[in-house]
């Protein structure tokens, strides 16, 4: 029944009434616009009651059916089972449950923007000075990188008016104040129209012309140097956003022509206005009908009329002052409802509510915040910010370090950078947040930062308290973290890389997480964790890098440390390696990779080794000089080594494998073998107890042939292993006549 109802309402004739009833499968059957106009008929009429819609006039024949065609088998027809054609007065049959629906209630409008302004008298034409001219033309023109500021500039100013009011209201009880303080705003496309309106302090003729006649003279600035001298406590002016003086004059970016209507908060004061088209002359003339307050209409330029249309205001708004401290309205419709969450107590604040805030900054409506930081100091700057870690993967494109900041800085409320690159370091990158300083250096356009030593002091005073708050996150729930490790460990590894401070690549590599030779696989340990394990005497942290647990504990050069009876750290990421590298120390104890461990640690001797079950000391000098003359320039030496198990014929070792295994990447990309080699200067070290090394001894005397090619392949084998071998298909062929040769016999 249900969707026969919906099915006759899309063939409905214009609406004039709106209900909803058991019948919709949904409200948004019964749109303002169509609702079908119908009389039922049968056993239904009489359990029912029958509203009745009446209309002046209907062109549209309406057919008549009964109850019984609203069943679900009559679904899709066209035309009705007898129905009839006749004009007629209209009717609904509803359920009783909806004779209690409501429409819903429509958007609460309040504007207090009238036309009520009349100049009654004379107008007084004034001059701007020479010098205010050129630095109105510099305003109009050149400050700002884009003209929608103009509003951020007047909506700021409108805010400051406020402020200084509210502050007077609080210190001197004859004021008397009957309307609120709100900012409301007004568009209008046909007059080509923006036009602001505020509550606040408003101007006399002499405030006219010593606040809009005189550019960078700035009223906010002496209201606060009032409050100063004063001795007025600092929370008393954290609300005031203007500094420069030069935020008015925004308006002519935009407008060919500038009205503002004044009235001052004084007892008896007159309404005033003022105009100018910006080119060098104003007219102040007494106006009545003007509020208390000031309100400013620009006419617009041709180019700009998109700031007479209210979607356009709306998006402006809500980007640049969505968290100014006092109402603004537009069109008598409220905008920044949205709460300053980074001003507020953090233990006031719900989930909900940093959820709801964290997908506005995102502009992600599917994601939730993974862990949440409510940061506030006043010392050493003033910084009060909120920042948030998501609970989704990085995408692919947030690794670049092309991606732009999370964080948006704020100056008391009003936003200044949607992207604010210089606040956090760009390992940083994948954080969302806001930060409002009132301490930050701003140039004169408030758009951009200067700078300075205050903004590097700023930038490393959160960088480490995300640090530490990471830390606390690892210690109080290590298998979130471990997570938020697995997905975000490559820009924490980027902040070792890059960051230029040592005490900053430490402080990152706390927060580094490996699998360790000392506990279970799949279990992560930290470094400071593995300090605390360490051996006495013991100096180095030790590591190997591998691409997973397995190949790490076959490794050779693993199996050749065990002996040490030191704790490993198993680095398993591409990146782990490099940033073991840039690391170097961490807490006056050296990185230390077990394959440089073999190289700088023990060395090999400098004569043959007689290995227990080994070759003689004869046999190792034969099989050294044969493979000096076989390989040639691939190896810089050949060792016979007691280091080795029985597992590995030979290893290669190499001054900082690490730093050669990168070197080849980056540098030596592309260059021949022998100018690799040439600059690795690699050294082949056998173990002379293993059984192939042992019989080619013997094969390079009786078969000289395959002797070459287990030579060539003991070589590449050892060199996979070191991860120094870049492209092993030369080694094919190779292995094709092994498999021959195997095969021969069988």
């Amino acid at each position: 029944m249900a969707t026969s109802m919906a099915s006759c309402v899309r063939r409905s004739v214009p609406l004039i009434f709106r209900c909803q009833s058991r019948f919709s499968h949904s409200r948004s059957s019964f749109s303002p616009r169509f609702i079908s106009s119908y009389s039922i008929e049968g056993d239904l009429k009489e359990q029912v009651p029958i509203y009745t819609v009446r209309r002046s006039k209907i062109t549209t024949p309406i057919p008549r059916i009964s109850a019984r065609h609203f069943s679900s088998s009559n679904v899709g027809h066209e035309k009705a089972e007898g129905a009839n054609t006749e004009p007629a007065e209209e009717t609904i049959d509803v359920h009783p449950e909806t004779e209690t629906a409501e429409p819903e209630p429509a958007e609460e409008v309040h504007n207090i923007i009238q036309d009520s302004e009349k100049v009654t008298g004379a107008a007084e034409q004034h001059d701007f000075q020479a010098e205010t001219r050129m630095l109105l033309d510099i305003v109009a023109k050149s400050l700002y990188s884009e003209n929608e500021v103009f509003v951020r500039e007047l909506i700021s100013n409108a805010s400051d008016a406020l402020e200084k009011l509210r502050y007077l209201l609080l210190t001197d009880q004859t004021i008397a104040q009957d309307t609120a303080l709100e900012i409301h705003l007004a568009t209008n496309t046909e007059a080509g129209t923006f036009t602001i309106q505020d509550t606040g302090l408003g101007m006399s003729s002499e405030e006219m012309i010593d606040n809009l006649g005189t550019i960078a003279r700035s009223g906010s600035k002496a209201f606060l140097q009032e409050l100063q001298k004063g001795g007025s406590p600092d929370e008393s002016a954290s609300n005031i956003i203007g500094q420069f003086g030069v935020g008015f004059y925004s308006a002519f970016m935009v407008g060919d022509k500038v009205e503002v209507y004044s009235k001052s908060y004084k007892d008896g004061a007159k309404g005033f206005c003022w105009k100018s088209d910006g080119s060098g002359k104003y007219d102040i003339s007494e106006a009545e009908g003007v509020q208390v307050g000031t309100k400013i209409v620009i006419h617009l330029k041709k180019d700009c009329w998109r700031f007479a249309m209210e979607q356009d205001v709306k998006e402006i708004v809500n980007k640049h002052s969505n968290f100014v401290g006092v109402p603004i309205f537009l069109n008598g419709k409220r905008l920044n409802t949205a709460n300053a969450l980074w001003t507020v107590d953090s233990k006031s604040v719900t989930d909900q509510q940093h959820e709801e805030f964290y997908q506005f900054l995102s502009h992600n409506s599917y994601d939730k915040p993974r862990y949440i930081l409510n940061y506030q100091t006043d010392a050493p700057v003033n910084i009060r910010s909120l920042f948030y870690i998501p609970s989704r993967a990085p995408a692919m494109w947030e690794f670049s370090q092309e991606h732009g900041s999370g964080v948006a800085l704020y100056s008391r409320r009003v936003m200044i950078q949607q992207k604010a690159n210089k606040i956090l370091p760009k390992w940083l990158r994948f954080v969302v947040g806001v930060v409002d300083s009132e301490d930050i250096p701003l140039n004169l356009s408030r758009e951009l930062l200067q700078d300075s030593a205050l903004i590097r002091k700023l930038s490393t005073v959160i960088t480490s308290r995300l640090v530490r708050f990471f830390t606390d996150q690892m210690k109080k729930d290590k298998d979130k973290y471990n997570k938020f490790f697995s997905e975000y460990g490559v820009f924490l590894r980027e902040g070792i890389v890059a960051s230029p401070e040592q005490s900053e690549k430490e402080d990152i590599a706390k927060l580094l997480r490996y699998e360790s030779s000392a506990l279970p696989a799949g279990e992560l340990t930290s470094l400071t964790e593995y300090s605390s394990r360490m051996k006495p005497g013991q100096r180095n942290i030790y590591y190997i890098h591998a691409p997973n647990r397995h190949l790490a504990e076959v490794s050779p050069y693993f199996e050749a440390f065990k002996a040490k009876d030191r704790e490993v750290l198993f680095c398993y990421d591409e990146y782990d390696e490099l940033t073991m590298l840039q690391l170097r120390e961490w807490d006056r104890k050296l990185m230390r990779s077990v394959e440089t461990e073999m190289v700088q640690g023990e060395e090999a001797s400098t004569e043959p080794e007689t290995v227990e079950g080994g070759m003689s000391t004869s046999e190792s000098s034969d099989v050294i000089t044969y493979l000096k003359e076989t390989l040639g320039s691939k190896v810089s030496d050949v060792k016979v080594t007691s280091r080795l198990t029985a597992s590995h014929p030979a290893m290669i070792t190499v001054a900082e494998m690490g730093a050669a295994r990168h070197f080849l990447k980056t540098a030596l990309k592309g260059r021949s073998d022998e100018e690799k080699m040439q600059m690795l200067q690699p050294t082949l070290e056998l173990n002379g107890s293993h059984p192939i090394v042992k019989k080619l001894v013997a094969l390079k005397t009786s078969n000289p042939e395959l002797a070459k090619l287990v030579a060539e392949q003991v070589y590449d084998n050892a060199m996979i292993a070191a991860g120094l071998l870049e492209d092993p298909r030369p080694m094919l062929n190779r292995l094709t006549t092994f498999m021959e040769a195997a095969l021969e016999k069988h």
